[in-house]
């Protein structure tokens, strides 16, 4: 599906260049005008648009960072086509999960441990939770904790920023012995190695697998590895994606075969919008792979596995409904009310290709100009990346989500990488260059938290 017109390569020219001038413009305004944007709580030292301080460092995974990025960027794509699929698969997930941990030792174990540590992070909640009785308890009372006004009693910031889905989550790993920082953040690292394989998968079930090989290496190598690795959100993007995957394989198999596919889609995906929010914003992707089969039948069954999962929190004392606006008064009661509209508004998309990596608006440039070139643009690859441009779009819009989205919109991100499928053959080794040099630049100049 790659285009050599002269007509894709000018126009992915031009989508790299608007997204490196977006970037900068996000680095240098504040320095240059003065102007506090408070990317965070303490703006010393802080390089906005990322929640992240200026720390350049080098550590023990700097070794094995770089040597991973060559070896990817220099036979990635030529594994990618030689290996049967089930090997390819394999080796997606070693190479994915070297190229996470090898980012986040950088830092050394703390790379690991210290982010899920934080008191304003799930572990510590999760770890006070030791019975049935008290997960019932937590339920009842999770709404009326998540206002400021309810101090000295109120959640940390994650937990009282998402529904309990995710705090559950670590709930589960602390009563298998998993609850400590070390032990934990290598289990969400383990599983956010796997959103790669979710997506090349999904490209598989729908009749794409050729892109699926060709956009691999793109995904796996991704500088979203640099906030992925251990960040709760890589466990929401990997859920999200697999859901996708149910999806497509029950859109495939029609009605008598594929219904316990459709059913496990809405029961991952009622999980994924109990685990924030905002991933009520994925219904739009779930439409297109839908649609993409025309397989109607699917919409009723899953969705009403995902309303059972809702209901079932809400049997249970935790209205979603009712917790949203709740949500909504304490965001603005915090930081986000000193954060300007009119930078953060255009400043969340600079921070976003900071984590999908620059090249993504070569790749939303070739395929604009593919689409606009049919039969060049592959539609199937096109509705997937639309929808992903439609959900960072919404949540942008909705103004909840001011700052940090570089974390926040990793269950977006996956979509957005796959318009790298649009570049032309001499475009795809330096934009993976730049993918794989745009990770280890952040990781190892800045500070970023995650």
């Amino acid at each position: 599906m790659s285009d050599e017109s002269p007509g894709g390569a000018r126009a992915a020219a031009v989508g790299l260049a608007a997204a490196l001038t977006l970037v900068a413009a996000a680095v240098l305004v504040p320095p240059l005008t003065g102007w506090q944007v408070w990317a965070r709580a303490h703006p010393a030292g802080s390089v906005p648009p990322l929640h992240a301080l200026w720390a350049p460092k080098v550590g023990a995974g700097t070794l094995p960072a770089v040597l991973i990025a060559a070896a990817g960027w220099w036979r990635g794509p030529a594994v990618a086509d030689r290996l049967g699929w089930g090997r390819l698969l394999l080796a997606a997930y070693a190479a994915g999960l070297a190229w996470l941990l090898s980012l986040a030792l950088v830092d050394g174990w703390a790379g690991i441990s210290r982010v899920l540590g934080s008191p304003d992070e799930y572990l510590r909640t999760a770890r006070e939770v030791r019975s049935l009785g008290d997960v019932h308890r937590l339920l009842e009372t999770y709404v009326d904790r998540i206002p400021f006004s309810a101090a000295p009693h109120n959640w940390p910031i994650h937990v009282a920023g998402h529904p309990p889905g995710m705090l559950l989550f670590f709930v589960l790993l602390a009563r298998l012995g998993l609850g400590g920082g070390l032990a934990a953040g290598l289990v969400v690292t383990a599983v956010a190695a796997t959103t790669p394989l979710a997506v090349m998968t999904l490209l598989r079930v729908l009749g794409r697998e050729r892109v699926a090989r060709s956009v691999s290496a793109y995904l796996v190598l991704a500088p979203t590895a640099v906030y992925a690795a251990v960040s709760a959100d890589a466990v929401m993007a990997s859920t999200v994606a697999w859901g996708m995957v149910a999806l497509a394989r029950a859109s495939v198999r029609g009605v008598h075969r594929g219904w316990p596919w459709a059913v496990l889609a809405g029961l991952l995906l009622g999980a994924a919008v109990m685990m924030s929010y905002g991933l009520l914003l994925v219904g739009l992707l779930a439409l297109v792979v839908v649609a993409l089969r025309r397989a109607w039948w699917v919409l009723p069954v899953g969705g009403g596995a995902a309303l059972v999962v809702v209901l079932a929190f809400a049997a249970l004392g935790f209205a979603w409904w009712q917790a949203y606006p709740v949500l909504v008064d304490r965001y603005w009661d915090g930081l986000a009310h000193k954060r300007p509209g009119g930078y953060w508004i255009w400043a969340d998309l600079a921070a976003l290709l900071l984590s999908v990596g620059p090249a993504v608006g070569a790749g939303l440039g070739a395929g604009w100009q593919a689409m606009c070139a049919r039969p060049r643009g592959d539609r199937v690859v096109a509705a997937l990346v639309g929808a992903g441009v439609a959900m960072v779009a919404l949540a942008d819009l909705s103004q909840m989500s001011r700052a940090e989205v570089e974390r926040i919109w990793l269950p977006f991100a996956p979509w957005l990488i796959l318009a790298l499928a649009f570049l032309s053959v001499r475009w795809r080794r330096p934009a993976l260059a730049v993918q794989v040099l745009t990770a280890l630049v952040v990781e190892h100049l800045l500070y970023t938290t995650w």
